[in-house]
């Protein structure tokens, strides 16, 4: 059964098939600079974190821990859901994403990244009060990313700042979990994505996400959201268990689909009661920082081409394998003009 973008009238989407508006996907989250750096597990250990984690830091503590970090960090444009819209721009898809920036270097630095890649920018928010986010990716010989995140300026988008008009002329509005970490932006954002008529997808992000967020999060999933994504460890921690069919069917209940993201082991899609198995594409990791948010840039993607459930589970599994191969999350040209062919083929 295809899984089909709103005016072709799909049961996912429902929307007429004579929507005036654009095939148009917004992204809602932090805009954060990537630093990622490679580090032994006795990093790791040394400095308090939770293998494979994310935590939120001040910036003075980031500052100690960059300072701590045994080689200069690469430096990249990052957020979970800024890199699965970067990624749908550079797969040719219509993008804007709604985020807050510092009026600094590093936020000029990400302006520029976006605007290259095609994005459009011109919801961006901007303050000069706060630096730019920045997220501190720790990678260890595993491939594992530990991730330490002073948000900056991403963090102090206001309720105030966002409304319908903000997703007006989007089909699908794609939200990362770590919005709700600030409960009344989060409602703000979702409220008025579902206002202006917008499908709504959720990225689950992190198992901490789903975890301060226990007690309202199957309320959120039940009334705002159409798609949940989540990986094994954030979907263990929805339902309890950490058996795959279990936490899908868990998540399923709540969503008109649900995507379990299972790395090395590939992905479940359950919708409308069928359930899809996706394999993984083969690659040797490196780093899986950005990896399930280019799955989901691949998923939308082939969801936007009018494939089943399988095939956009396909593309998604290319631009996750790829992913992994490099530190950080963005690709080269070279390598998206791979993608693009193998995703074609």
């Amino acid at each position: 059964m295809p899984i089909m973008m709103p005016e072709l009238k799909h049961a996912f989407f429902p929307r007429p098939a004579d929507s005036p508006r654009p095939r148009q996907v917004i992204g809602v989250g932090s805009l954060i600079v990537d630093l990622i750096a490679e580090v032994d597990d006795a990093f790791i250990a040394d400095i308090g974190r939770q293998k494979g984690g994310m935590e939120l830091v001040d910036a003075t503590t980031l500052d100690d821990i960059l300072a701590r970090v045994p080689q200069l960090p690469t430096i990249a444009p990052g957020g979970s859901a800024a890199n699965t819209i970067h990624g749908l721009a550079r797969l040719g898809v219509s993008t804007a994403f709604l985020g807050k920036l510092g009026i600094d270097d590093n936020g000029k630095f990400y302006s520029d990244a976006f605007d290259s890649a095609g994005v459009d920018t011109s919801c961006f928010r901007r303050t000069g009060d706060l630096p730019t986010g920045r997220c501190l990716s720790l990678v260890t010989p595993d491939s594992e990313r530990t991730l330490c995140t002073d948000l900056g300026a991403s963090g102090v988008l206001a309720p105030a700042e966002v409304s319908a008009d903000d997703f007006r002329d989007c089909d699908y509005v794609h939200i990362e979990g770590y919005l709700l970490f600030n409960r009344d932006l989060a409602l703000a954002v979702l409220g008025a994505a579902k206002e202006a008529g917008a499908i709504v997808g959720l990225d689950l992000a992190s198992f901490e996400v789903v975890g301060a967020n226990a007690d309202v999060l199957e309320g959120l999933l039940r009334d705002y959201v159409d798609v949940v994504y989540a990986n094994e460890d954030e979907a263990e921690a929805f339902c309890g268990v950490s058996n795959p069919d279990e936490c899908l069917g868990a998540l399923a209940q709540h969503c008109d689909v649900a995507v379990l993201k299972l790395g090395a082991d590939g992905a479940r899609i359950q919708a409308d009661g069928e359930v899809t198995i996706v394999s993984a594409q083969p690659a040797v990791a490196v780093d899986t920082t950005g990896a399930g948010d280019l799955w989901a840039a691949g998923f939308l993607y082939g969801c936007m081409q009018g494939m089943d459930a399988s095939g956009a589970g396909r593309c998604g599994a290319v631009t996750g394998s790829e992913v992994v191969q490099v530190f950080g999350a963005s690709l080269g040209d070279e390598v998206w003009q791979n993608i693009q062919s193998t995703i074609q083929e």
